[in-house]
């Protein structure tokens, strides 16, 4: 019997750790990675699932949509139910539990955004078809592009040619370096770079500065900065977040446009390949590649996803999962 409880901030080293040594969780699950949001931005509902008394899920969640909806996550990448490896009747034991509990809360919808398969350290898709099974289907699907690397020291093999000449140009330039920049004026540096880029597509950042400031004091080890300098003058960078053993995110990939036939991008993101083979990771995820220009979210970003095969990047899927109850 799943008995399912809501979360209490008393409990979180418990919800950290469950995450920590989960199969599917990542820092975005995590209440450290979620209590960077101010606590009036979001009316969250995190959810407990017990199997006898043992904490056996988790599901970072919140209220929108006036009451009406319990959605996973918000304020965060991705969100959905954080599992171990288990029998395949318990994934489906716990999605019951899951709609009896959201039908008696009076939800009339469940938005579920799970992390990426590549995620996982165990590759199951148990939880997604027990969803599916018990009436879930998609609300949306996005492309995402992750490049697998695992222990290969010489993934460089596996850009283009293109991407290598590029590479190789930078490596030459005496006046272009990459760094590892760990002071929060780096940061200040790399802001202003960030703000163009995104206004060039009519949007803002998704994180202001002093919340970037923040994030990187709660995940000092998780959170790395690589700045491209031509001189001294920032051109670039890659923000890049730890999100579990298995997969390193390059959250912010930006540079100064009038810079561009320099490639500075191009030399960011072999140091953030090498950095995280380094790590044990085995893939870097480039994030979603989504023309939001014409109306329709899941129109891809063509030009955008020729420029990460260079990096043979390969094409994932980010689902929402959804529910009307």
């Amino acid at each position: 019997m799943i008995d399912i409880r809501p979360y209490h901030s008393s409990q979180a080293d418990a919800w950290d750790k469950f995450v920590r040594d989960s199969n599917n969780g990542t820092v975005f699950h995590t209440q450290r990675f979620l209590s960077y949001h101010p606590a009036s931005r979001f009316t969250f509902h995190h959810l407990m699932f017990y199997d006898d008394g043992h904490l056996t899920a988790v599901l970072p969640a919140s209220v929108a949509d006036s009451g009406t909806t319990l959605e996973s996550p918000i304020g965060a990448s991705y969100g959905g139910l954080v599992l171990p490896a288990l029998k395949y009747h318990k994934n489906e034991a716990i999605v019951d539990a899951l709609l009896d509990y959201a039908a008696k809360e009076n939800f009339k919808k469940i938005l579920l955004t799970p992390a990426p398969f590549i995620y996982q350290k165990r590759l199951v898709q148990d939880i997604d078809y027990a969803l599916a099974f018990k009436g879930f289907d998609f609300d949306r699907h996005y492309i995402s592009h992750a490049i697998l690397h695992e222990q290969n020291e010489n993934f460089l093999a596996d850009f283009t040619a293109t991407a290598r000449r590029y590479i190789h140009q930078c490596e030459r330039n005496p006046d272009l370096k990459v760094e590892l920049a760990e002071e929060n004026k780096s940061l200040e540096e790399f802001y202003p770079i960030l703000v163009e880029n995104k206004s060039r597509h009519g949007v803002k950042p998704t994180h202001s500065l002093e919340e970037l400031f923040r994030l990187k004091e709660l995940f000092p080890e998780a959170i790395k900065l690589f700045l491209v300098r031509l001189k001294d003058k920032a051109i670039g960078g890659s923000l890049m977040f730890v999100c579990n053993s298995q997969v390193s995110l390059c959250f912010y990939n930006m540079l100064y446009y009038e810079h561009e036939k320099l490639h500075p991008i191009h030399y960011v993101m072999n140091s953030v390949v090498k950095w995280s083979v380094g790590l044990g990771c085995r893939y870097v995820d480039i994030g979603v590649s989504q023309d939001a220009s014409t109306g329709n979210a899941m129109t891809p970003a063509y030009s955008l996803i020729e420029f990460k095969e260079k990096f043979n990047a390969q094409g994932i899927l980010r689902s929402t999962f959804r529910k009307a109850l």
